[in-house]
Formats: structure tokens, sequence, C-alpha cells
């Protein structure tokens, strides 16, 4: 079978297709008939060799397609039904089958295609918790950077859902323009100085009570500068800048600030409660009220492109593979 394998850290360049024997399900193991793999940012993260990872390896966390194989130990039912699942081991998706331990396979609701389960079953279950976490109240006003990313996205969604105000916070007129259709009651373009104020603006100089930040560097300590004093929260789940939310405790005391980290958060919750959320976000997606954007779908030969739009922040939602 043909898959997509790294041999040294570098560019997208580096990702090679090549064959190898198709996988074997172990013990609690399925084989899955790759249709679709999620391409991600934090794919790019590893590939670049920013995060430590043994060489040579094969990238690709979330895959969709039927189970054509089970583990000796695994219900024999699974065997022909459609899924989504991260992989063992988080490698291998970027393939034309992956292992995937059972516990992390999810059946997808009949109805919902699959372009539209990958993108939502993680990254939708994230951002339920990411909600829970940092206990979000009707009414509430809620500052987003990357409005109109993977995660970003179905945060705005369910946030208005949730009956909060949305301020989008994107970096191009189109991104904006997603993010308002998505249902953000404001939009900023923070790539403009002076948009710290226009979201003070917004909210009548008070500031937004939580502030849900993926980009760190200097555009989220900008956006820590729209929480409101002596109650607004920040979340910190994201690093795309390259570096983390830099904080400065003096000024959290100073101005009642609550920093919080909803990622840890939400990988440390219960198996069976992050399952709930996965199965929650594809049980929206089916029914419509959770609709995930797609930018693109690449053959798997393509992987660089997907890679390169992700780097170059080129994508408006997600990014398909097919093999």
């Amino acid at each position: 079978m043909r898959i997509v394998r790294v041999h040294g850290f570098g560019p997208p360049e580096v990702m090679k297709v090549e064959e190898s024997e198709p996988p074997r399900p172990a013990s609690g193991q399925v084989v899955v008939d790759v249709e679709l793999a999620g391409a991600l940012f934090a794919e790019t993260i590893v590939r670049s060799g920013r995060y430590p990872f043994p060489l040579p390896y094969e990238p690709g966390i979330e895959v969709a397609g039927r189970v054509t194989a089970a583990g000796p130990d695994v219900d024999p039912s699974l065997v022909g039904r459609r899924v989504v699942a991260t992989t063992a081991g988080n490698t291998g998706g970027y393939a034309e089958q992956a292992l995937a331990e059972v516990g992390n396979v999810y059946e997808v609701p009949s109805g919902l295609p699959l372009n539209r389960a990958v993108p939502v079953f993680q990254a939708g279950a994230v951002a339920l918790s990411i909600l829970s976490a940092m206990r979000v109240q009707s009414g509430e006003t809620v500052l987003i950077t990357a409005a109109a990313g993977r995660i970003g996205s179905l945060l705005v969604q369910l946030a208005t859902a949730q009956g909060l105000r949305v301020i989008a916070a994107a970096s191009t007129a189109g991104k904006l323009a997603i993010a308002a259709d998505l249902g953000a009651a404001v939009t900023v373009d923070y790539s403009a100085s002076g948009w710290v104020d226009e979201v003070k603006d917004a909210t009548g100089g008070r500031g937004v009570d939580v502030v849900l930040d993926a980009i760190g560097g200097d555009l989220g300590e900008q956006a820590g500068q729209t929480a409101a004093d002596g109650a607004g929260r920040i979340g910190v789940y994201g690093f795309a800048s390259g570096t983390w939310l830099p904080l400065d405790t003096l000024q959290i005391v100073q101005r009642g600030l609550t920093v919080v980290g909803p990622l840890g958060i939400t990988f440390a919750k219960p198996l069976a409660d992050q399952r709930a959320d996965t199965e929650q976000a594809l049980a929206a997606a089916a029914a419509g009220d959770l609709v995930p954007r797609v930018h693109a779908t690449y053959p798997l030969d393509r992987a660089v492109d997907a890679h390169h739009d992700l780097e170059q922040r080129r994508n408006h939602g997600a990014i398909l593979l097919t093999p």
C-alpha cells in the first residue's frame, strides 16, 4: 500500500509517498481502509522538527473510512462499518490503510458525509470541552482568535449556539467573512493596528469576559489585553505563532484575570467523558448544527501542498487528504 513517510525533519518536501506492507491489527486494534485523512497544523510542527519524535515516522492522526479487519479480541461486527478514528500512536494516517485502537474508533452517524465527520470528530469535541472548561455563560462576550480556523470556526458556532456574543479575530477579509457567516456578532482584523481598541469599543470599553487564544506570541498578548479587568478569563489552547502566550504575572494579579489551560483540562478528562464529547460533536454535525468548513481535499501525493497551505495560513477551514 501507499503511505507518506518522513526520514528527516524539515520543510514539507521531506514527506515522501512510499510503498509499505499493509498493517495487521494486534489485540485491541482495527484496520481502517482510509477514504479521507485530516491534515493538521500540529503535524506541521512535528514534521519541521519542533516537537521531538523518533525518525523515520509516518504522519497522520485523523482518518475516516471503513473497518476492514479487527484484532482477535475486537467485536467483529465493527468490520464494514463507516468510522472516524485517531490512528495508533498518532501516526500512519496519510496512507491507504491505517491502524487504530478500538477505543479511538467512532461510528459515523447515518447521513453524515465523511468529509464533514473528519473535521468535526476531534476538533468539535475539543471545542465543546474548551467552552466547558472556560465555564462560559449565556450573555457573556468571547473573543476568539484564528476564528476561521479548524477549531476556531467550530468555537464560533458552538459559542453562538450557547448564547454568547462572539467577537471573531482573523487576518484577512475572507476569513472575517467566514466568521461572520458562522454567527460572529463582531469581526476584527488582528493584522491591523488598533484592533485591540476595536474590541474594547465593541464592549463599551469594558473588555470581553473570555479570550480564547490559539496563536500565542505578540498577537496572543494583545488578545489578552482585551480581557475585562476584574472578571476576564483567558484560555490558551495553541501557539500557531510558534511561541506560547507570554504571561506577565504582575499584570494578571493587578488586573484580576484568570488564565486557564483548557486543553490540559480536556485531555485530563476520563476517557468516557472524552468519548461523550466526540459523540456529541458528531451528532451535532449529523443534525446540521455544527458545520465544518473544508478548505481543500488533496490526493496523497500532494500532502506537501497541504502542509504548505497550513504553514502559510492559506486555509479557510480543514484540509483533507485522499489516497
